[in-house]
């Protein structure tokens, strides 16, 4: 609806740096953990070509953290994650899908271990909280589940190294990807991870001191003048380019890790019974019946999708696309499609509808777009 405005309430929560975000040039929001999350600054190519090649700024204080604290809390993580954490280290990082006991997957958070009885799950858009809670008092563990006062800011691009240098020291060269530490600010002791929601290197500083967050975002602002740094956002093009998936566009409660290609991330040949195991053992048996691919369009710019858009062979629908863009750099339509696994095949033609009309398009590879769009070219 054109002029349509999105009314903040109390189901809306602000951020440490919302009042920042605002005058950064945001012109554009989505809901993410009931919280808004920027999508857009000055627009999507232009937020792209800027996020590879200088350094951004990101409010992602919606990635939540799901707080596991006491004697039980290594049970616990272990028992919710489907990537077996019962080896996972102080100090580092971990992609750790987590599954219901349908082996549907619920949500795919990175598990932070900061001691041996203390767990954050930083979480995607999904209502964690209370399900991990449930088990936890279902199965009568000593330990406390809850939401603490964490809110990640991202320091992302190819310059964002230099920039947390300067602003945390020299030390902070030496965090390892998807590794963290702690780093002083302002008499506070913060957390900070070589991560990021981006291919293009970055840092995730845990903010757990709401006040501090416009002194954190001002000091970090000051000392990027010189790198040229803007406020930003996750960018739909560079992530589709990546190959990252969004938890509710290309995965939810429909899909497993074995329909969406996340079986490295997943331990069903370990000793731990994690929750969903025994379905997901059932289901590699059986085999899959859809998979997620990666699908490159036709058209010299993105047709209008409106998501999800069907995909067919023959007139015959065989799956959906759920998320689609024009990448500059790759001068083609990428996107991500949920296919029937008998037709999921790379270097499949297939057909996506579009308010335009029928596009042509071909199946391939998560992560192999740029030889499917050069084929093309």
């Amino acid at each position: 609806m054109a002029g349509a405005m999105l009314f903040p309430s109390r189901r809306l929560r602000a951020t440490p740096f919302t009042a920042r975000v605002s005058t950064s040039g945001v012109s554009g929001y989505t809901v993410y953990n009931h919280m808004l999350l920027p999508t857009v600054f000055e627009d999507l190519q232009a937020d792209y070509k800027h996020l590879k090649e200088n350094v951004q700024i990101w409010d992602v204080s919606v990635e939540r953290q799901v707080q596991l604290l006491g004697k039980d809390a290594h049970k616990l993580a272990c028992l919710i994650s489907a990537r077996d954490l019962t080896n996972a280290q102080i100090g580092r990082c971990y992609y750790a899908p987590i599954c219901d006991q349908s082996g549907a997957i619920i949500n795919d958070p990175i598990a932070l271990r900061l001691a041996e009885d203390k767990y954050w799950f930083s979480i995607a858009d999904s209502d964690l909280l209370l399900w991990v809670q449930g088990i936890a008092l279902g199965l009568d563990l000593n330990v406390e589940v809850c939401e603490p006062d964490v809110s990640p800011l991202a320091i992302q691009g190819p310059l964002a190294e230099d920039l947390m240098a300067d602003v945390f020291g020299e030390e902070i060269r030496n965090v390892k990807f998807f590794h963290f530490k702690e780093f002083p600010f302002k008499g506070r002791m913060l957390n900070i991870a070589r991560s990021g929601w981006s291919k293009q290197g970055g840092f995730e500083i845990y903010l757990n001191d709401t006040q501090l967050g416009t002194e954190l975002w001002d000091a970090i602002w000051e000392k990027g003048k010189k790198y040229n740094i803007r406020a930003g956002c996750p960018n739909l093009i560079e992530r589709i380019e990546a190959g990252l998936l969004s938890y509710g566009n290309d995965m939810n409660r429909e899909d497993t890790p074995l329909e969406i290609g996340l079986e490295k991330y997943i331990s069903l040949d370990s000793d731990v019974d994690f929750i969903g195991k025994q379905a997901l053992l059932k289901q590699r048996e059986d085999g899959i019946k859809k998979r997620l691919m990666g699908v490159v369009i036709d058209g010299s710019e993105m047709p209008p999708l409106t998501m999800p858009e069907e995909v067919l062979i023959g007139g015959k629908n065989i799956g959906f696309v759920t998320s689609a863009v024009y990448s500059p750099d790759y001068n083609g339509n990428i996107g991500f499609a949920m296919i029937e696994a008998s037709n999921a095949n790379a270097d499949t033609e297939v057909s996506v509808e579009s308010k335009t009309g029928i596009r042509k398009a071909r199946l391939c590879e998560i992560g192999d777009f740029w030889t499917q769009v050069q084929s093309k070219n």
